[in-house]
């Protein structure tokens, strides 16, 4: 549950950047450019300190957190990815 609570998190993150970079820009520009790559650089903060929590505090292994870390980072991730996609082509 708190894995998918992370991923959804995520996401909401996405959408808060996305708007920031929108309204910074007044429309997709340097601006949105701007907010996925902080958005990529903070989610992997918070998804590696999600890991780090998991190790210290959870007592996982690094081995046993490490796909966790991966599902919880990426999926978010291929969101923004499907963005910039759907930015350039359409």
């Amino acid at each position: 549950m708190r894995t998918l609570l992370f991923i959804l998190g995520g996401f909401v993150l996405l959408a808060v950047c996305l708007a920031a970079g929108k309204s910074m820009a007044g429309g997709f520009g340097d601006g949105m450019r701007m907010s996925l790559v902080a958005f990529a650089a903070l989610w992997f903060v918070i998804a590696a300190a999600n890991m780090w929590m998991g190790i210290v505090k959870g007592g996982y292994s690094f081995g046993e957190e490490l796909p966790i870390f991966l599902l919880i980072y990426l999926l978010p991730l291929a969101g923004a990815a499907f963005v910039v996609v759907k930015w350039k082509l359409f």
